[in-house]
């Protein structure tokens, strides 16, 4: 095993070790929406990635990473 020199992904000093495993029964769906669109809480994307082009999201025990790709869309993968 080769010596940790820092931080794989900037801004993070771990990756998950265990191994994740979804399971349907342990899914949580999102409620609709009861209140108007416009007081529901809006986060600009450059508060979140603050210049770099991608980020690690963790959710419920599961990691994703939101990604910016060339064309400035965004892109999330488990």
């Amino acid at each position: 095993m080769s010596p940790h020199r820092g931080p794989l992904i900037p801004g993070f000093t771990e990756l998950p070790t265990d191994m994740m495993v979804e399971k349907p029964d342990s899914f949580k769906h999102a409620p609709l929406p009861s209140e108007p669109a416009a007081q529901q809480r809006i986060v600009d994307s450059a508060d979140l990635f603050r210049g770099t082009n991608e980020i690690v999201i963790r959710h419920d025990g599961l990691v994703y990473r939101l990604k910016i790709t060339r064309q400035g869309k965004l892109i999330l993968n488990k």
